[in-house]
């Protein structure tokens, strides 16, 4: 790779800082000047490594509103768990831009480029710059798979390079080598999903798989594929083929497993009878995407159904969590009802029952004296009231007797509480100091 290709608004390569700030500080200039340091910068060691990561884009152009084909690089270092980011000055630097072992050598051809083609565009000459406290010293900088970095003078291109910086800890490299899809952000076409065999639009769907004699386990490449055979995404611009897509890969859907409780081994998991993957698909052309949520139906998986019952709620109920803490303000209100563990959870010495939903336990917990009530004996004997004036019934309680109220006391119009007790609808009410 030669011959240089001069593009007008293409990104310059620049000098990247990294700080040890909460946001670190990154500085930006040409490659072929001095770095300007911005904010503090860590000290590295002898053979610490650098990851760096280019951020590039190339946009088709856009005849119609005169705008030209444009490439923009930014490049990210992440050192010590911590991120930097490099913003370039949109200032004129010559690039070198390529189409397999083709080097595209007109600006006419560059405004060309197709939306959704692989190029590679080679730049010489990047600085980076890690502060004066890091004179002299030897830091190995990785790029990405299929990436590559070489250090000035040397023809040696590969994706780490170690590097011994100047006495005012910068380096400048021989050439940066990166790969880009072209995009067309000016004409979005929209992604969906569609079923293989019927032809029809969906935004979710299924999938039925049988784990193998192998201790119940399967694959996750297995449900990517079972999600490939049954679904195809497609552009309204290109209804022919799903070759101009990206997917999601094992890796992002070993991930959603491991979230839902299934432990992913080397690609091998044990399935539960049910579970969803959200499957995304996104345009290599201009980056739109959909995502199709695929419920796995596994029929010998494992049952992960938590055991459950319906309670009435006697009492008026908030949320809490398993700490005994209030969650939201949500609640189910009196009489209605709520599916339940079959047992309750005891909190901080009060009993609770989980909140059961789709067959999960959700971690949200209902005050059980709500459901099933508190046992309290009467210290006098009681009316039943149904109102602060009116006595629902001509029952008299007699001290002594063990009556079960659900949840706290209410206040009546006349300032005094009250205790439901029965477990009914009915206004049945007894006075909180009998008890």
């Amino acid at each position: 790779m030669k011959k240089n290709l001069r593009i007008v608004s293409a990104a310059a390569a620049a000098l990247l800082a990294v700080a040890p700030v909460a946001a670190y500080g990154v500085s930006s200039v040409s490659a072929v000047t001095t770095a300007t340091q911005l904010g503090k910068v860590p000290n590295l060691a002898n053979g610490d490594v650098v990851n760096v990561k280019p951020n590039i884009s190339l946009n088709t152009s856009v005849p119609s509103a005169n705008i030209k084909a444009a490439i923009s690089v930014s490049f990210t270092a992440s050192y010590n768990g911590t991120t930097a980011t490099s913003n370039f000055k949109p200032d004129a630097s010559e690039v070198e831009l390529y189409q397999g072992s083709k080097q595209i050598t007109d600006l006419q051809d560059v405004n060309n480029v197709k939306a959704g083609t692989n190029y590679k565009v080679r730049m010489t000459r990047v600085g980076l710059n890690f502060g004066s406290q890091n004179a002299n010293k030897k830091v190995t900088l990785t790029m990405p798979d299929g990436d590559y970095i070489s250090a000035l003078g040397s023809n040696v291109d590969s994706n780490s390079v170690t590097v011994k910086l100047d006495q005012n800890g910068t380096v400048t490299l021989g050439e940066v080598i990166m790969n880009v899809t072209a995009k067309d952000f000016a004409n979005p076409a929209i992604t969906q999903w569609h079923n293989k065999e019927t032809g029809a639009v969906v935004t979710s769907g299924d999938v039925t798989l049988y784990s193998g004699s192998d201790a119940g386990k399967m694959n996750v490449a297995q449900v990517v594929k079972a999600i490939r055979d049954k679904y195809i995404a497609l552009s309204l611009v290109n209804t022919n083929s799903d070759e101009s897509f990206s997917y999601s890969n094992v890796d992002d859907v070993t991930k959603q497993l491991e979230a839902q409780g299934m432990t992913v081994t080397d690609g091998w998991f044990v399935a539960n009878k049910s579970f969803t993957v959200n499957y995304k698909a996104t345009a290599a052309k201009n980056d739109a995407s959909s995502t199709l949520t695929v419920t796995v139906n596994v029929p010998n998986g494992k049952d992960t159904t938590v055991p459950s019952q319906s309670k009435t709620v006697m009492h008026n109920a908030y949320f809490y969590d398993k700490n005994g803490k209030r969650v939201g303000s949500d609640k189910v209100t009196r009489y209605n009802s709520a599916t339940v563990a079959m047992s309750t959870t005891t909190i901080n010495g009060k009993a609770y029952y989980e909140v059961i939903e789709n067959g999960k336990a959700t971690g949200k917990f209902i005050n059980a004296a709500n459901i099933d009530g508190t046992k309290r004996t009467l210290k006098h004997n009681a009316y039943v009231y149904k109102s602060s004036k009116k006595r629902a019934n001509k029952v008299v309680l007699k001290k002594g007797t063990e009556v079960v109220t659900y949840g706290g006391a209410y206040t009546f119009k006349n300032g005094k509480q009250y205790y439901k007790i029965g477990n009914n609808t009915d206004k049945t009410y007894v006075k909180a100091s009998n008890f």
